[in-house]
């Protein structure tokens, strides 16, 4: 039986499985990238390693060596078996499987397992895993709407990544600056690549994967926000009309805040979704919706930005919303700049306040200094 296998993300293995008496021989070649197409990788072979499958319990090894066998757990659980063919490989399967689920239960329950050698092995196996080919659908006339989902056939395998993944990020032994040197943004894009795959597979998945990231949206590190907001472009190029309506509001609420950021990148990564053909319409299509949102955030900074390059791309945007709908943009001007009247009038109530109690206090100074004092 033969296996891909990937290492890192730019490594793979191709394996072999054979069976032993009570155990499974693994046998693979490593290979390594000579050259990039697209997203193929075209694999050489380097070398050749041996390891062992069907290995001990946890409990069954001192503590002092227990690092080194979860290490091979990863190793065995990085083998991706052939799901098409439903009866081959039985054995290999069910070993994976049990595998990945003592992994999880270690991950959850121990304490001090997150070792800084466990973490590269870690993000490995992940890898392997999920970074793959999606197949193609058993149903091409599939309807969300009517239809019953259908899992993916390695699903026994793959959910139970998953959830050793999520365990991994959860646990309370989790050290961020050990995971940054792992999870690199090569893995996050990656990632966020499988995720759109997803959707494209299943598009009524859209709101929530949305509102999830909405929820965790940074607040402080602007690459991390260019970063989402590069995700979610790769959605919105993939997104129905139908989805699109149910996220669109609480999405551009937070288009507007990146649009009024401080930091020109962030500013400019989310004005560059203007420059999206597809994602142009779909805005046009609900402009009713979208325009009073980005509105005054847009007009005050074609006001008030210190970057030009970003006045230039808000001047753009606006044009944009005045060809689509001259009256609406002609009613939102009015209504902001009536706004904008209030608030001022309001400020200057407010600065006229501030000097009537500094003169009050002043008076009040005045009188108790001039109060003579009478020595006893």
């Amino acid at each position: 039986m033969t296996v891909l296998v990937r290492g890192k993300i730019s490594d793979a293995f191709l394996g072999s499985i054979q069976e032993s008496g009570d155990n499974f021989f693994l046998t693979w070649d490593y290979v390594s990238p000579i050259g990039v197409s697209g997203r193929n990788l075209i694999h050489t072979p380097k070398r050749r390693k041996k390891r062992w499958m069907g290995d001990p319990l946890y409990l069954d090894v001192p503590p002092s060596e227990q690092e080194e066998l979860f290490i091979r757990k990863l190793l065995q659980c990085a083998v991706v078996f052939d799901f098409m063919d439903p009866v081959s490989d039985l054995k290999g399967k069910e070993i994976k499987r049990a595998t990945l689920n003592e992994l999880v239960d270690y991950i959850t329950a121990g304490k001090g397992v997150l070792t800084e050698p466990v973490y590269p092995e870690i993000i490995r196996m992940i890898a392997c895993n999920l970074f793959r080919t999606l197949p193609p659908s058993e149903n091409p006339d599939f309807d969300p709407e009517e239809d019953d989902p259908t899992l993916e056939a390695s699903w026994p395998h793959l959910q139970l990544v998953y959830e050793f993944f999520l365990r991994f990020l959860e646990s309370p032994d989790f050290q961020p600056v050990i995971g940054k040197k792992v999870i690199d943004q090569k893995f996050v894009l990656q990632l966020a690549y499988c995720v759109v795959q997803f959707l494209e597979k299943d598009a009524t998945l859209t709101e929530q994967v949305i509102r999830g990231l909405l929820k965790i949206w940074p607040k402080t590190c602007s690459q991390k926000e260019v970063m989402f907001l590069g995700e979610i472009e790769e959605i919105l190029d993939v997104i129905e009309l139908s989805q699109f309506v149910k996220i669109q509001e609480q999405l551009f609420k937070q288009i507007a805040r990146c649009v009024s950021s401080p930091h020109f990148q962030v500013a400019e990564r989310a004005l560059y979704f203007w420059n999206n053909e597809y994602i142009l319409s779909l805005i046009e299509e609900n402009n009713q919706v979208i325009m009073p949102i980005m509105f005054p955030a847009l007009y005050r900074i074609s006001k008030e930005h210190w970057n030009q390059t970003i006045v230039a791309l808000v001047y753009n945007v606006l044009k944009t919303f005045m060809e689509m709908n001259s009256k609406l943009f002609d009613d939102l001007t009015a209504s902001y700049k009536s706004e904008r009247q209030k608030e001022k009038k309001k400020e200057k109530e407010r600065d006229e306040l501030w000097k009537k109690l500094s003169q009050l206090e002043l008076n009040h100074k005045s009188k108790l200094n001039s109060v003579p004092h009478h020595s006893p």
